[in-house]
């Protein structure tokens, strides 16, 4: 009686379990996207109604989330939160600190980050008709933590945050959402593992 055994390769949850390594890899991967989103959020716009700038963030965040897993893209905006908050000038306009009404948007990332890369490790990053949902998620999640943030912050009520702090972000980030739910798919195809 012979017994066979087989080795079966674990499947890659997420895009960044198909770079070799764990803890160095896990590490740069974190900082990495720390620093893409720091970038991104350098390409900023002031709309004269609202404290909220438009940046390009919110697919920085979509992105790691959903590329890194819940795990380390949560770890990635906790690193973008928390270091910026210590005075690295990473936030919109090289600003850093407390950064009043937008503050809950960076608590939004951390939330969204979590929620895009559990979603991503069940698959939601693996075809477009699944990305879109989850990026959606992510967003509007992100943008509880954030709305909720600038109505306390500037005591208004919740239809003026929603004027303030989500209307005029809904097309851009529409599309930012759009743009992450195209690239994951894209990725992984390239990888040889759609």
């Amino acid at each position: 009686m012979s017994s066979t055994i087989t080795l079966q390769s674990k499947r890659p949850a997420v895009l960044a379990d198909l770079v070799p390594g764990s803890l160095v890899r896990d590490v740069s991967l974190v900082v990495g996207a720390a620093g893409l989103v720091g970038l991104l959020a350098q390409f900023s716009v002031h709309l004269s109604f609202t404290p909220v700038p438009v940046t390009g963030q919110t697919l920085g965040v979509l992105l790691a989330g959903s590329a890194l897993g819940w795990k380390r893209g949560g770890a990635a905006m906790a690193l973008y939160l928390v270091a910026g908050v210590a005075g690295v000038p990473w936030f919109a306009d090289h600003s850093s600190g407390y950064v009043g009404a937008s503050f809950g948007y960076l608590i939004g990332f951390v939330l969204c980050s979590l929620l895009c890369g559990a979603l991503a490790e069940r698959g939601a990053d693996r075809s477009v008709l699944k990305s879109v949902p989850a990026m959606l998620a992510g967003e509007i999640v992100m943008y509880g933590a954030g709305v909720i943030w600038l109505a306390v912050d500037l005591h208004v009520g919740a239809a003026r945050a929603i004027s303030l702090g989500l209307t005029p972000f809904i097309v851009g980030d529409a599309i930012k959402a759009a743009i992450a739910a195209g690239l994951l798919p894209a990725a992984w195809k390239l990888a040889g593992r759609a």
